[in-house]
């Protein structure tokens, strides 16, 4: 089993989805600004569970040598997995930049390293789909989507980490009740889920101290 998911990691995800976070969050991001009009909780038909699975059969076309040159905007709207509601909120918002959060890391031992992609809104900055993306010869195969919102992926020491807020009845956008935090490692060519955390966050510090209970 690798490492638990960090502490900051999870509440850098908390974060981006407050009303106070949302203009740090658009300045950090490479390009963190979102299309309006994407609910928190209406996008994406599948959730984690059910996508982590084996390499598509069809690698999509790519042009790029090395991760970094990357176009990872036209590899989500290329990629014939991706739920049409995501691709819908997939325009730019401001000049040309794009609602992506992207990084790069060694999550399926391939030839490159792998990308990750985030989309996420514009108006509080919610995640509504996160992808991996891996080397396959000339182009790049999706072997890995979530689009359960909110939900937030990130690479953790070789893991592949994804975050989903959890809100009960009446929670506000601003105000979850916790998260759900879920762990998959690369194995036998597919992401294998390796554990899962429930965090719930205490309303009267305002959240920034979950409490750990199993899932």
């Amino acid at each position: 089993m690798g490492p638990a998911p960090s502490a900051p990691a999870r509440r850098a995800f908390q974060a981006a989805i407050t009303a106070t976070a949302v203009l740090a969050a658009l300045t950090l991001f490479v390009s963190a600004c979102a299309t309006g009009g994407t609910g928190a909780r209406d996008e994406g038909p599948a959730g984690a569970d059910a996508v982590a699975g084996k390499l598509s059969a069809t690698p999509m076309p790519s042009a790029y040598a090395t991760p970094d040159d990357v176009d990872a905007v036209a590899l989500v709207k290329d990629d014939p997995g991706v739920a049409p509601s995501v691709k819908r909120a997939l325009k730019p918002c401001v000049g040309d930049e794009y609602p992506v959060d992207v990084s790069y890391g060694d999550l399926t031992h391939g030839t490159a390293d792998d990308v990750v992609v985030n989309v996420m809104t514009c108006s509080d900055a919610v995640g509504v789909g996160s992808y991996v993306y891996r080397a396959a010869g000339d182009g790049y195969r999706n072997v890995f989507r979530a689009e359960e919102s909110p939900v937030y992926a990130e690479i953790d020491r070789g893991d592949l980490v994804v975050t989903k807020q959890v809100y009960k009845k009446d929670d506000p956008v601003t105000s979850p009740s916790g998260e759900n935090v879920i762990t998959y490692r690369w194995t036998a060519g597919r992401f294998a889920l390796e554990y899962r955390t429930h965090n719930e966050y205490s309303g009267a510090v305002d959240g920034d101290a979950p409490t750990t209970a199993p899932n």
